[in-house]
C-alpha cells in the first residue's frame, strides 16, 4: 500500500472517529388502544394492582363518553363506559382522571352548570370493590355558584379514603376565565372522600391561585402535598406548595422563585411524585421571555426544595408529568420544539444532579388539541399515552419502553 493511500485513509478514519455519536435510539412499543377514534384526554394511573386508563371519545356531535380499562398481561382489558353525557365540559387543559385504590376505583367528570363557557362543577364517579355498577355525578363541592371547578388531582389517602385537590371559583363571581380584579380570585381546595363517594371534609388551602393550571397532588411519609400554580398581588405566578402536617395544612409556600410575571394564566401546571421522604417536583416557566422545564427534589416531605435544574430552555413547551423510581431518580417528561416539530421528550435525573441523555418518545402536536401527555411506571416497564392530531381528527396512543432504558 503507497503512503499517500495510507494517509487518506488515516485521515478518513479520523474524520468520521471525531464525529459526535447520533443520539441513542429509545425502543419504545406501541401498545393498542382499546378505545375507539375520535379519542382524547388520556390519563394514566399506576397502582399496586394495575395500570389504569381513562380517557374522553366523542360519541356523535354533542354527546362524550367516559371510558376506561386496565392492563393485564400487557394488553388492556376491552374499554368500559363509565357515563356519558351532553352536557359536560370536555377541554384539553381541564380533564377526568382516574385512581384506584384497594379495589375502589374513582373518576371524575366536569358537568356544565349553566350556558356560560366557564361554568362547570366537579362531580365524581366511584366503583366500589365488589361492586358492578358505578355511582355516577356524586357531588365534590357543595357551593352552588354558577361558576368554574375543575383541574382535579387525586390520590389515595387513609386506609379507606381518597384526597383530591381542585381550583375552584365559588368566589369569582364567574365575571370571566381571566378573573378581573374587581371579582374574586380562584382559590385552591382539598376534601377527603370515602369509598362509597361521600365527602368527609372539605377546607381552603389558598384563597388566590392561578386560574387554570392543573393542581398536582402526592403522599409523603409525614403526609399528603398539593402543589399548584400561585398567584399573587403583582401577578407573579410561581408554584407554590402546602403540606398536611399533623391535621393542620401549612401556609403556602413558593418552591423556587422564578418570578413569572404573567397578567394571565399560561395553562401550565406542575406535577409532583413522591416516596417516603422523597418528593421530586417538574414544573414550567417563562419568566423573563425564557421558557423552561425545570426540576427540584425535595429530601424532607417537601419542607424544602434543592435548587432546581434546568432541564429545556427557549424552546420548552411544557406540559410536564413526572414519577419516581424505586432509586429515587426521577423520570420527567416534556413537550418541547426541535426545528418545525414539536416532540415529547422524557430523561432520568438522579437525586445528585446527575442527568441521562434525554430521549424523544414521540413527534407531538404542539396545538391545544395534543392536550397533556401522561406517563406512568409500571412493573419495571415506563408507559406513556398522548392524544395523536392529525388532519384534525384526533386518537389517542399508547406506547412502553423498559425502564432500564
Amino acid at each position: 500500500m503507497n503512503n499517500k493511500l495510507i494517509l487518506f485513509l488515516l485521515g478518513f478514519t479520523l474524520i468520521f472517529s471525531c464525529q459526535p455519536k447520533s443520539e441513542k435510539q429509545i425502543e419504545l412499543a406501541e401498545i393498542s388502544f382499546p378505545g375507539n377514534e375520535d379519542s382524547s384526554l388520556p390519563y394514566l394511573y399506576a397502582s399496586e394492582n394495575g395500570l389504569f386508563l381513562s380517557w374522553t371519545e366523542m360519541l356523535n356531535d354533542s354527546k362524550a363518553g367516559l371510558f376506561y380499562s386496565q392492563l393485564n398481561n400487557g394488553v388492556w382489558k376491552e374499554a368500559q363506559l363509565i357515563t356519558e353525557s351532553s352536557d359536560w365540559f370536555v377541554n384539553w387543559a381541564d380533564f377526568p382522571s382516574i385512581v384506584e385504590h384497594k379495589g375502589n376505583i374513582l373518576t371524575h367528570i366536569l358537568p356544565k352548570s349553566s350556558p356560560s363557557t366557564f361554568s362547570y362543577d366537579v362531580k365524581l364517579n366511584i366503583l366500589a370493590q365488589g361492586e358492578n355498577e358505578w355511582k355516577t355525578e356524586l357531588p365534590l363541592h357543595t357551593d352552588s355558584t354558577l361558576t368554574e371547578h375543575g383541574f382535579v388531582s387525586t390520590i389515595p389517602y387513609s386506609d379507606d379514603s381518597f384526597l383530591l385537590s381542585w381550583l375552584d371559583g365559588r368566589n369569582t363571581g364567574g365575571s370571566s376565565h381571566d378573573h378581573a380584579e374587581h371579582s374574586g380570585a380562584m382559590s385552591v381546595r382539598a376534601a377527603e372522600v370515602d369509598f362509597q363517594g361521600k365527602v368527609i371534609w372539605d377546607e381552603l388551602l389558598d384563597a388566590k391561585t392561578c386560574d387554570c393550571c392543573q393542581t398536582t397532588t402526592a403522599m409523603t411519609s409525614e403526609g399528603p402535598v398539593v402543589l399548584y400554580r400561585n398567584r399573587s398581588d403583582r401577578e407573579i405566578r410561581d408554584i407554590a406548595i402546602t403540606r398536611l402536617m399533623a391535621g393542620k395544612w401549612t401556609e403556602p409556600k413558593i418552591i423556587h422563585a422564578d418570578g413569572w410575571e404573567i397578567a394571565g394564566c399560561p395553562v401550565n401546571g406542575p406535577k409532583v411524585d413522591a416516596h417516603q421522604e422523597t418528593v421530586v417536583a417538574a414544573w414550567f416557566t417563562a419568566a423573563q421571555a425564557n421558557p423552561q422545564v425545570k426540576l427540584a427534589f425535595s429530601t424532607n416531605s417537601g419542607a424544602d426544595f434543592m435548587e432546581p435544574l434546568v432541564l429545556s430552555e427557549g424552546n420548552a413547551i411544557g406540559r410536564v408529568d413526572v414519577a419516581l423510581m424505586k432509586n429515587n431518580s426521577a423520570l420527567v417528561t416534556w413537550m418541547e420544539m426541535e426545528e418545525d416539530t414539536a416532540y415529547l421528550f422524557v430523561q432520568k435525573v438522579s437525586l445528585d444532579g446527575k442527568r441521562a441523555q434525554k430521549q424523544k418518545v414521540t413527534a407531538i402536536d404542539p396545538g391545544r388539541k395534543s392536550g397533556f401527555p401522561q406517563m406512568e411506571i409500571f412493573d419495571e416497564q415506563v408507559y406513556f399515552a398522548w392524544t395523536h392530531v392529525e388532519n384534525s381528527e384526533s386518537t389517542v396512543k399508547l406506547a412502553t419502553l423498559s425502564l432500564s432504558f
